[in-house]
């Protein structure tokens, strides 16, 4: 029975009713039953469920009982314990077990229908599972301190937040927790809404939940392939996915989606098709387009939430979630057309295109055979779960850059292929749509059409779930109803409960009050404030109120708002917000107990004012628990100078949130400020496992590693003058074995350490120069430490070498050339050539030295104009080459390069300058004494040499007669 039950959680809940007998027991059958209709008051309310609950109590008995225990969720813990230790003694543990876990599966999914998909609850969950004129408000309170994690609470109005205070209680009980792949698997989906609900991301929550990823991994993942089945495999992979975006992760993301493609048999690639976008457009140009193809034309899952409604429909409780004909199925929120006098409702695509395609932008250089006759126009529906991966894949490519042009044009028609696909499942169609408008909000021609579908999105989600006894469903003034800006959707128009809720767990759609938070943001990125400002205000969300009014300039009725929620009046009397806007705090009292968002709220406050008092304050009401407090005291003792107290700040941080990308980043920028170069290491070491995105983070990890190695003894000269450390091999090796002759063997063991955090410090750099192409310092660092490798690390001295050039050239010119670094490769091809060249006047071998001749032929020479020793080492390197005219001409440049330079006739520097420019002009003479009379194809290199050699002396000569005649 246990392995049937274990299948049965396993399986897609809400598609259709477990086989009769599977489960053993009648009533875990029953309860399975319900809860796969979407029946879930009748399992809240099943006599198992009033016993656990104690809802059949009286109200004076069950608050007795509840403040003995010290608050509900205890409550709840030790009537979760006192029934399974019964059960045991009756032999019937197993049933109870799964009995209550049925119970919190139940919970849970009433408090995502109540809250983020709809239909309304028939109830309040204060009416299911509290006994008659039970005293709702404080045990509200305790749920409400219950799910506040790291001093971070969750939103305060959350509707029916007992039932997920139960949902949680349950599936988090030790009397309840096994090894068993499908318990983990759903408390590891309440532990991932749990972190959704709470305002930040907490270390507490990432561990338990990943604690659980890595066992259903290796569980239903790391099995034999016919032990799970292909949609357990793929709807566990996409949850982990959106898991793995939501904190950041996502590389780590892409890799789960490509495995939950894989196992779907799931093809698709994004590509260019000949196609018009515009209604004026006449020559086809090429439009990104997704092509996919599912595995098999079998879509019976999508519709398998077809028999449960039809058994639902019209009994009892489940009535109003299941009263809808079958026609329901198939129903679609509103897609809002885009209205534009431009561009078209969708890319129009040449009938042809399919024979004209691009090249895919993903690695394959031509289309899989199954997308290669596709018809963009007119491609086969798509699988749910297929459908969800296409919008994961595009959250996980705007969480990558969300505000980047090129990705938001590669994002679309991953939503758009999913809209014209025409999901018949409604909550795939509804994130399809969300999806969309996030990206749309970038473009002036689409902006509003995004900002109504999300509105459009937050009416649905609002008229979907709010009842007349809401928590929320009322504005400031008490209203009872709810409007919306589309005309509500009728009963035939919408879906049922089990339709909307059958992939939830895998798409991740927000709350109804994260949408209307992204709705206002979204009206304040277009000025609408005082939109912005009604929305936060009727959500309660006073935090967010002060924001606004900071962002609008406003500080005072920002410090008002705050001031209002933290603080009363000296008698305990409420007043209006337009009558504290200009009292004083000190005719104020701290409110005691502080509200849950305290903490914030007084670190905002921190921020207006500038006070770090402030913050510490935060800190002393959280009780040591809100990391966010010692971050913005680290910032602002960071800002003022003070390393050592930000140092100490960002550690109390990070020992509430060690998973801060933040903290760490900062606190290694501190520690470089101070010095503590070993700890530096630490600190970005740290940064990089978090994100190893983060150029700058890489960057500065490689700048630890080498200050470390300067504080050294046998660093100190090198360190003094960087450029020096590029001597050639030979003389490196004779140091090294002098040294190795004379030096102790822990001098040797340090100096090895040292080449070796070089070495690491190279590495990071080549990753951050990776990371940020377009960042030249970077690129700087990154040549002066592989040319100071042993030995040095040539071709990446090339590429950074280029690099840099291509960056800076155009506006420092030659300057932006390292001349020694240059002077390094043209001596070590020279001296490495065991045959002193070999006569041709390009290397016809690639390697090295073909490398070394690209860079100063196509990007050195063209960029040389006032150093001289650019040109001389030109020359040299044609030399080598066996080109003398060259080499001959390139030292005349030289020479006229010296020449020209200023300040050697006269001025403070004028004897440094006249030597100089003699030791030019004797290299020029030397050189046209040997290389003039030079026999090439054409003749002699230079017929007057001797000429041009006399009248570059006498010039010199007269020039600087008149300062330096008589002197030596």
């Amino acid at each position: 029975m246990a392995g049937s039950f274990d299948g049965f959680l396993l399986s897609g809940l809400l598609t259709q009713d477990p086989p009769p007998g599977s489960l053993g027991d009648a009533a875990v059958h029953h309860l399975a039953a319900c809860l796969q209709r979407g029946e879930f008051e009748a399992v809240l309310r099943s006599p198992f469920a009033c016993e656990l609950l104690g809802s059949r109590l009286d109200a004076e008995a069950f608050g007795s009982e509840v403040r003995g225990s010290g608050d509900w969720p205890a409550f709840l813990r030790g009537r979760v314990s006192l029934l399974v230790r019964t059960s045991a003694r009756l032999q019937r543990a197993d049933v109870v077990g799964f009995q209550t876990v049925l119970v919190g599966i139940a919970a849970l999914h009433a408090f995502l229908q109540s809250n983020v998909t709809g239909p309304p609850l028939p109830s309040s969950a204060q009416e299911v599972v509290f006994p008659q004129d039970t005293e709702a408000e404080g045990i509200r309170r305790q749920c409400l301190a219950s799910l506040t994690v790291e001093g971070v609470p969750p939103y305060e109005l959350i509707p029916n937040v007992e039932l997920f205070c139960l949902a949680k209680t349950i599936l988090n009980s030790s009397d309840l927790a096994d090894d068993s792949l499908g318990f983990r698997w759903w408390r590891m989906r309440v532990n991932a809404l749990h972190q959704r609900l709470v305002s930040e991301q907490t270390t507490t929550l990432r561990a338990e939940i990943y604690r659980d990823v890595r066992a259903l991994e290796s569980g239903v993942l790391g099995g034999k392939d016919g032990h799970h089945s292909a949609d357990q495999r793929v709807r566990l992979l996409l949850e982990v996915a959106a898991i793995d975006t939501f904190y950041g992760l996502d590389a780590s993301a892409r890799v789960n989606l490509d495995r939950a493609a894989k196992a779907s048999g799931f093809e698709f690639a994004v590509t260019g098709l000949l196609g018009k976008r515009t209604k004026f457009q006449e020559k086809d140009v090429s439009q990104l387009v997704v092509l996919a193809r599912s595995a098999a034309a079998d879509f019976g899952d999508a519709h398998q939430v077809l028999p449960a409604v039809k058994k639902a429909n019209g009994q009892g409780v489940a009535g109003r979630n299941a009263d809808r004909s079958t026609s329901a199925i198939g129903a679609k929120p509103k897609n809002l057309d885009l209205n534009d006098d431009t561009l078209l409702e969708s890319i129009s695509f040449s009938q042809n295109s399919s024979q004209s395609a691009l090249p895919t932008i993903q690695e394959n250089s031509s289309l899989p055979p199954a997308l290669a006759d596709l018809d963009p126009s007119n491609q086969p529906p798509l699988k749910p779960l297929d459908s969800i991966i296409l919008l994961s894949l595009a959250n996980s490519i705007t969480n990558l850059s969300p505000v980047h042009g090129l990705t938001r044009e590669e994002t679309l028609p991953y939503a758009t292929r999913v809209l014209e696909d025409g999901s018949t499942n409604w909550q795939i169609y509804s994130q399809a749509l969300l999806v969309r408008s996030r990206i749309e909000k970038y473009k002036s021609r689409t902006k509003e059409r995004g900002l109504l579908q999300l509105q459009a999105l937050v009416d649905q989600v609002i008229a979907g779930t709010t009842s007349s006894d809401s928590s929320i469903s009322a504005d400031a003034e008490g209203a009872s109803t709810t409007s919306t800006f589309l005309p509500r959707a009728s009963e035939m128009e919408t879906a049922p409960v089990a339709e909307r809720l059958m992939y939830i767990h895998q798409l991740w759609t927000p709350t109804r009050w994260e949408l209307e938070i992204e709705l206002a943001s979204r009206w304040v990125d277009l000025g609408g404030m005082k939109t912005a400002l009604e929305i936060f205000e009727r959500l309660q969300l006073w935090a967010e109120v002060a924001l606004c009014w900071a962002a609008a300039d406003r500080e005072d009725k920002a410090k008002a708002v705050i001031r209002k929620e933290l603080f009363c009046p000296p008698k305990g009397g409420e007043v209006d917000k337009e009558s504290v806007e200009g009292d004083d705090d000190e005719t104020w009292e701290e409110r005691d107990p502080p509200p849950a968002n305290a903490p914030r709220l007084w670190c905002i406050m921190g921020d207006i004012d500038r006070d770090p008092v402030h913050y510490e304050r935060a800190w002393d009401v959280s009780g040591g628990h809100y990391a966010r407090a010692q971050r913005s005291l680290g910032r602002h003792h960071f800002s003022a100078g003070d390393y050592f107290k930000a140092e100490e700040a960002y550690i109390k941080s990070l020992k509430i949130n060690r998973l801060d990308h933040g903290s760490w980043f900062a606190l290694g920028c501190a520690r470089l400020e101070l010095g503590h170069w070993d700890d530096a290491v630490e600190a970005f070491s740290r940064t990089v496992q978090l994100n190893d995105q983060d150029a700058e983070g890489w960057s500065n990890l490689a700048t630890a590693l080498l200050r470390r190695e300067v504080k050294l003894p046998a660093q100190k000269a090198q360190s003094s003058e960087p450029t020096r450390a590029v001597e050639d091999d030979e003389e490196r090796v004779a140091e090294d074995e002098e040294a190795d002759d004379g030096g102790a063997p822990g001098v040797r063991r340090e100096r090895l350490e040292l080449e070796r955090s070089k070495r690491d410090a190279f590495n990071a750099l080549k990753r951050a120069a990776g990371l940020k192409y377009e960042n030249w310092r970077i690129w700087e660092n990154l040549l002066t430490v592989s040319a100071s490798l042993h030995p040095p690390a040539y071709a990446d001295v090339v590429t950074a070498m280029r690099r840099i050039i291509e960056l800076q050239g155009p506006s420092q010119g030659d300057k932006c050339i390292d001349a020694d670094i240059l002077e390094l490769l043209v001596r070590h091809i020279i001296t490495t050539d065991a045959s002193g060249g070999d006569g041709d006047p390009y290397p016809s071998k690639p390697g090295l030295q073909r490398l070394v001749v690209e860079l100063v032929e196509k990007d050195v020479i063209p960029l040389i104009t006032t150093s001289p020793r650019l040109w001389r080492l030109a020359a040299k390197l044609s030399l080598w080459r066996k080109k003398p005219a060259s080499a001959l001409s390139f030292t005349e440049k030289a020479w006229r390069a010296a020449v020209a330079r200023e300040g050697w006739e006269h001025g403070t520097l004028a004897e440094a300058r006249w030597d100089e420019v003699v030791d030019a002009t004797v290299e020029l003479v030397d050189a046209y004494e040997s290389l003039g009379s030079m026999e090439t194809a054409e003749g002699p290199v230079a017929k007057d040499w001797k000429f041009k050699a006399r009248s570059a002396i006498r010039g010199i000569k007269g020039r600087g007669r008149e300062m330096w005649e008589g002197t030596k």
